[in-house]
C-alpha cells in the first residue's frame, strides 16, 4: 500500500520532544534535535533505501540520496522538512486518533480543553475522516513532523515499486525552522539539486512560493528609579517607556487585525523593571519598500524619544531574517508549474496564495536553490489546538510522487 507506515511513522516522530530553543548557542539549538536526526530518522532513511545518508555537524542537516531510475528523468529534485517544533510545550506529546470525524466537540484528553468547531470553522472540512490532536497539555508536532513522514513514506514507496520511473531525489531535514535560523548555513553544494520544495504548509493544496520578508526587533529602554514618593522629574520609568514607543507603532499594523498582502509589527516579548525594560518584535511586509518604511518608523520613533529624554535611553536592535522568495522563483516558474499540474491531475484545488510567515525555503532560494512550499496538512499549529487530517498527509505523498515522475 502507498501509505503503509504514515500513520505510525507519524505518531513515532510527534511524540519525540526536539522543540528548538531560540537562546541556544549550538548547532542545532538542542541536543534532542541531534539525538532525533541520528538515533531514529539515519537508520530510518538507510533502511526504507536513501543511499548516502549523511549528517552534517555543519548546519544539523541530515541528508539522504535516492538514484534516479529513469534516463528520460534527467532533473535533480529536493524535497525538505524540519525536525523542530515550536514555542510551546513538546514534552509528553499523547496523540489522540478521532476516526470518521462527525464534526461534533473533539474534547482534549481530560485537559478541558476541545476543539469546537463554532471557534474553529475549517473542521467541517474534515467531515469522515480520521484527525490526529493532541491530548490539550502539548502541541502536537505537525509542524513538520507530517512533512517528514510523508517524504519518507514516499521514499519508501518508490524504493518498493521501482517500475515508476523517477528523477534523482535529495532529501534534507533541518534544525531549528521555527526559530528563524534553520536554513542559515544550509549546504547548497552539498544538495546538489535543480530546484526543491519544502514540505511545511498547512491545509490540503497549498502551494506557496512568497512569503513576508521578515526582520527581528528587539529594543531596550533605560529607565532612572527613585523612590516613587519623590519621582516627579527624576524617574524615567523604563516600563512606560516601552509602552510610550509601542503606542507610537500604527495601531491596526497588528498580526490580529491584518490579513492578505498586509504587513504588520507584532509584540510577541516584554518583560523589565523601572531600571530597564525590554520589547522583542517581528516585522513582517511583503513589498520591499514598506518592508524598508518599516524598519525606517521604528528608528524614527527611537530617535524622537531619545531626542526628548536628552540622553539614548531607547535602544534599538534590528536585523533581517528572511525575504520573499518570490523574486527568485518567479524568474523560473517551472517548480510551481510541476507541482500545480500535479495536484490538478489529483483533483486538488492548488491553492496558490502568499505565506504570512516564512519557511526555510525563503533562504534556501536566495542561495541558489528555488523551493516553494507544499502542503503538509497541520491546523492550528504551535499549540493545543493543533490537528492534523491522515486523509490529507496521504494526498501530500501522492503530491510527492507525483512530482518526481514529472521531472
Amino acid at each position: 500500500m502507498v501509505y503503509d507506515n504514515l500513520l505510525n511513522r507519524f505518531i513515532k516522530y510527534v511524540k519525540i520532544n526536539t522543540r528548538s530553543n531560540p537562546e541556544g548557542q549550538s548547532v542545532p539549538s538542542t541536543q534532542s534535535q541531534v539525538d532525533f536526526a541520528l538515533s531514529i530518522l539515519k537508520p530510518e532513511m538507510e533502511a526504507i533505501g536513501l543511499k548516502d545518508v549523511h549528517y552534517l555537524e555543519s548546519n544539523g542537516y541530515l541528508v539522504g540520496t535516492l538514484p534516479a531510475n529513469s534516463d528520460k528523468l534527467t532533473r535533480k529534485i529536493g524535497f525538505i522538512a524540519h525536525m523542530d517544533t515550536a514555542d510551546f510545550n513538546a514534552e509528553g506529546v499523547n496523540p489522540q486518533i478521532i476516526k470518521n470525524y462527525q464534526g461534533d466537540v473533539i474534547p482534549l484528553g481530560q485537559s478541558g480543553y476541545s476543539l469546537i468547531p463554532g471557534e474553529f470553522p475549517h473542521l467541517k472540512n474534515y467531515l469522515g475522516q480520521t484527525l490526529i490532536t493532541t491530548d490539550g497539555t502539548t502541541l502536537l508536532g505537525s509542524d513538520d513532523k507530517s512533512g517528514i513522514a510523508e517524504i519518507m513514506t514516499a521514499i519508501e514507496y518508490l524504493v518498493k515499486n521501482p517500475a515508476i520511473e523517477h528523477c534523482e531525489i535529495r532529501v534534507a531535514f533541518g534544525p531549528d525552522e521555527e526559530i528563524g535560523v534553520g536554513a542559515d548555513k544550509f549546504d547548497v553544494e552539498d544538495f546538489n539539486v535543480d530546484f526543491a520544495y519544502t514540505v511545511d504548509g498547512g491545509p490540503l493544496g497549498e502551494l506557496q512560493y512568497e512569503t513576508f520578508s521578515a526582520a527581528a526587533l528587539d529594543v531596550k529602554f533605560i529607565g532612572r528609579n527613585v523612590h516613587p514618593g519623590t519621582a516627579k522629574g527624576q524617574m524615567i520609568n523604563a516600563l512606560q517607556l516601552a509602552i510610550d514607543f509601542h503606542n507610537q507603532l500604527p495601531e491596526n499594523d497588528r498580526p490580529e487585525t491584518t490579513d492578505g498582502y498586509q504587513g504588520f509589527y507584532h509584540l510577541h516579548g516584554m518583560d523589565g523593571t523601572v531600571d530597564e525594560a525590554k520589547s522583542s518584535y517581528i516585522i513582517r511586509d511583503f513589498d520591499d519598500q514598506s518592508f524598508a518604511s518599516r524598519k525606517e518608523a521604528v528608528q524614527e520613533i527611537a530617535n524622537k524619544m531619545n531626542e526628548n529624554l536628552g540622553s539614548d535611553r531607547v535602544q534599538i536592535t534590528l536585523a533581517d531574517q528572511y525575504y520573499n522568495m518570490r523574486k527568485v522563483i518567479e524568474k523560473d516558474m517551472t517548480p510551481v508549474e510541476i507541482a500545480k499540474s500535479v495536484m490538478e491531475n489529483l483533483a486538488i484545488e492548488p491553492i496558490i496564495e502568499p505565506i504570512r510567515g516564512g519557511t526555510d525555503g525563503s533562504k534556501i532560494s536566495f542561495m541558489g536553490i528555488p523551493t516553494p512550499n507544499l502542503f503538509a496538512g497541520g491546523e492550528n499549529m504551535h499549540g493545543r489546538f493543533e490537528f492534523v487530517s491522515l486523509q490529507t498527509m496521504e494526498k501530500a505523498v501522492d503530491v510527492i510522487l507525483g512530482i518526481v515522475q514529472k521531472a
